[in-house]
């Protein structure tokens, strides 16, 4: 039999893949963020995996236009992983698939941080750096460079992160499914996806009231007490009803949005809310 190790991702593949990743933030949207670019990405493998499945192949295009976001250069890991634990998902019928989307949610977070941290933080400083020395010479070297010093490590991350992605990835997989840890690591992955969700609705969201009231000569602050009880309450209180009316699927993505753009101008002209 053929190992975890031994197996090579089709060339015809690996570059289609590589290339569409680069098409990623191509589609962005409020909703799926960089969902359906991610499906476009490993589409060449779905379709393979899953071409004599239709019912498979349904499901599997579902698990991959779910919400995605992450910082573009080291998303081809999470491809490769995808596409192995995918072909898993082919071989074995009891193997729990969503465990692929909860493996994406939980390396968004980290992944990210690292990405963002070099790709933004250093290689984009370092690039635009040199860039303008040059330019500033009067030297057509000025825009070249700019683009070197940024985008050689940009294409060798995409590269061999989605080669590391693919082969280790199913190494990870058969180790986990040999020792029955499969279903812990999936458990902890949840975990890890939830509480990067409640970083992102504590720091972008940030909902407040400047609501303040005299009782007996005493300022009362809403705001504080509310910091006391659990910080930004007002914005996890928000985030759980509207992830209540998506989970009803009553109410369309664009209707529920005019709903909080009408909700949220009232009650800031009210003064009820910041």
């Amino acid at each position: 039999m053929i190992t975890a190790v031994e197996k090579k991702l089709p060339k015809n593949e690996f570059k289609s893949i590589f290339w569409r990743s680069f098409t990623l933030l191509g589609s962005f949207n409020s909703e799926r963020m960089e969902g359906l670019g991610f499906l476009y990405a490993v589409m060449p493998s779905i379709k393979r995996i899953w071409k004599d499945d239709e019912k498979g192949y349904k499901e599997a295009m579902h698990r991959h236009i779910a919400a995605f976001n992450m910082t573009v250069a080291p998303s081809p890991l999470v491809m490769g992983m995808t596409v192995a634990m995918e072909e898993k998902a082919k071989e074995d019928p009891n193997f729990d698939t969503s465990s692929i989307n909860a493996i994406k949610v939980s390396l968004m977070g980290p992944l990210s941080g690292i990405g963002d941290t070099f790709f933004w933080g250093i290689f984009k400083v370092l690039a635009c750096s040199i860039g303008a020395s040059f330019a500033a010479e009067g030297s057509i070297m000025g825009p070249i460079m700019l683009l070197l010093v940024f985008n050689i490590p940009n294409f060798l991350t995409r590269y061999y992160g989605l080669k590391i992605g693919y082969t280790n990835g199913t190494n990870i997989l058969d180790k986990l499914n040999d020792s029955n840890q499969m279903h812990l690591f999936t458990y902890v992955a949840g975990i890890v996806g939830v509480a990067s969700i409640g970083c992102m609705v504590a720091a972008w969201i940030g909902i407040s009231t400047p609501l303040t009231f005299t009782i007996a000569g005493s300022q009362i602050v809403v705001q504080e007490y509310l910091d006391q009880i659990c910080p930004q309450l007002l914005s996890l209180t928000a985030t759980l009803l509207i992830y209540q009316q998506l989970k009803k699927n009553k109410i369309g993505i664009m209707q529920l949005i005019l709903i909080i753009v009408v909700i949220a101008f009232a009650l800031g002209a009210f003064g009820i809310l910041a």
